[in-house]
């Protein structure tokens, strides 16, 4: 088997049952598998600064797909970002804001900071708890730059608004991307991937994807190696031939060759 990439979703993949830390066993396989030529790429809907931090004793063996690919970091340095049109994201989180019936908390993503519009619902433990860079603000208009992505936190779930927001931001990608969260952006985990892919002279045939959710399926649909959680949705699970309880077991297996 060829495989010179494996990107891996995090939240519900390689951080499971809410844990904040990852195993050293992580580590310690990143560091083989760059060894014999594998890079491996967190992707995730996190900012640079958290993926940095808890990468931190591997990073430099690492490429960084953030922000549900909105903006990629290689080396430190970024790479790629795909900027969402002004007017529209200050659209998306005023809408987002003003029709969650007070439950929702809106997060404008730059390249490195989260721009937090809080109700003191869970939002802002929620950042701080990953290690985002982050600052409040009353409206859209203060972000002073870029915004690559527009995500609601629903505290209570987003099972009630789903279909009223979903539909409304197709333009905009707008997608489930876990519980609590609904995020739009004009990226997505595959458009990250192929981009990472032509920057880094990679083919997409020769990558190895693990994901848990419905916003990881662009980049398993289209990579050569996809693999979905077995605690995925049921129609998840149907999508994708290869499942895992764990992406550190395959990891290991391609590591001793027997992949």
């Amino acid at each position: 088997m060829s495989i010179k990439m494996i990107c891996s979703d995090l939240d519900g993949t390689l951080l499971q049952y809410g844990r904040k830390e990852l195993e050293p066993e992580v580590f310690s396989l990143i560091e083989g598998l760059a060894a014999q030529g594998v890079l491996f790429c967190p992707a995730s809907g996190r900012q640079y600064t958290s993926l940095r931090a808890l990468f931190a004793p591997v990073a430099e063996r690492c490429a960084f797909l953030c922000e549900n690919g909105g903006v990629l970091y290689k080396d430190e340095t970024c790479i790629g970002k795909t900027p969402m049109p002004r007017q529209l994201a200050e659209e998306i989180a005023r809408d987002m804001w003003e029709r969650s019936d007070g439950q929702g908390e809106v997060m404008l993503s730059g390249q490195n900071c989260a721009y937090l519009m809080d109700r003191g619902l869970g939002m802002l433990d929620r950042v701080r708890f990953i290690g985002n860079n982050y600052r409040l603000i009353r409206d859209p208009s203060e972000v002073p730059e870029e915004i690559v992505k527009v995500s609601v936190y629903l505290h209570e779930g987003v099972g009630a608004y789903v279909d009223r927001f979903v539909p409304r931001w197709k333009e905009a990608n707008c997608a489930v991307a876990g519980p609590y969260w609904i995020d739009t952006t004009l990226a997505n985990k595959g458009t990250g991937v192929k981009a990472l892919c032509c920057l880094l002279g990679v083919e997409p045939a020769d990558v190895l994807a693990f994901g848990d959710n419905y916003n990881d399926t662009t980049m398993l649909d289209l990579v050569g190696h996809p693999y979905i959680m077995d605690g995925a949705a049921g129609p998840l699970r149907a999508r994708y031939a290869h499942h895992t309880p764990r992406p550190e077991d395959v990891m290991r297996a391609l590591l001793e060759g027997r992949m």
